[in-house]
């Protein structure tokens, strides 16, 4: 059964090492840029490095993220995210099991988990996770998947099915697109590549921030 009270802030800001690199920037210098915008919950991901620059990015991050009251958690390596402190884990389907994490993790841990179809979302919340992901919604060449764009359709069955579990969406959204996945019922979004359009992301996770407010108004 999911496990914690998370409130989560209306942007799931990914620190993707490998579209930093891409886009010419440090990752911790973009990671400190996405904190100094207001984004409160991070989570790092770098499917290429080691463990120990993993670790070391990690390390860094998450101490800056305590100075400014942000959760860092780290996608896919639980061991990284035990060692570095990080407030929890992101896994997707191939990843180690929901319930091994939590136990490597603990009872306070943030784990999120992805899905992309009904039958997943269903299993997921049988699982001890904080809040699941669904997507792609739209098409994304930032995070391979495997499956086709879910659309804002599967978010809204997936609200409807995890109740008071929140419901991260990702994929392919945008700063003009996410008002619609918002409205969907998503508690969050999360975004990679965007969070880079016009070259300050300081300024573009700021522009985040304020979503909720508008989709409540709309």
């Amino acid at each position: 059964m999911p496990v914690g009270d998370l409130t989560l802030p209306p942007l799931n800001a990914i620190l993707d090492v490998e579209t930093a690199a891409r886009e010419g920037w440090d990752v911790i210098a973009l990671g400190e840029a996405l904190l100094a915008g207001g984004a409160r919950f991070v989570q790092i991901r770098a499917k290429q490095l080691s463990s120990a620059q993993l670790l070391r990015i990690s390390d860094r991050l998450v101490t800056a993220g305590r100075a400014c009251g942000a959760q860092i958690i780290v996608n896919d390596r639980v061991d990284v995210a035990k060692l570095s402190g990080a407030a929890g884990v992101h896994l997707g389907q191939d990843d180690i099991a929901v319930a091994d994490a939590r136990a490597m993790l603990g009872p306070n841990a943030i784990i999120g988990y992805s899905t992309h179809t009904v039958a997943q979302i269903d299993a997921a919340l049988l699982e001890p996770v904080t809040y699941i992901a669904v997507g792609p919604v739209f098409g994304t060449r930032s995070k391979a998947t495997g499956y086709d764009a879910v659309g804002v359709a599967l978010v809204e069955e997936a609200v409807r099915r995890a109740g008071a579990v929140p419901v991260v969406a990702i994929g392919g959204i945008t700063l003009e697109t996410a008002p619609q996945v918002l409205q969907a019922g998503a508690t969050s979004v999360a975004v990679i590549s965007d969070l880079l359009a016009g070259g300050d992301p300081k300024a573009r996770v700021a522009a985040y921030q304020r979503l909720r407010d508008a989709s409540r108004e709309a």
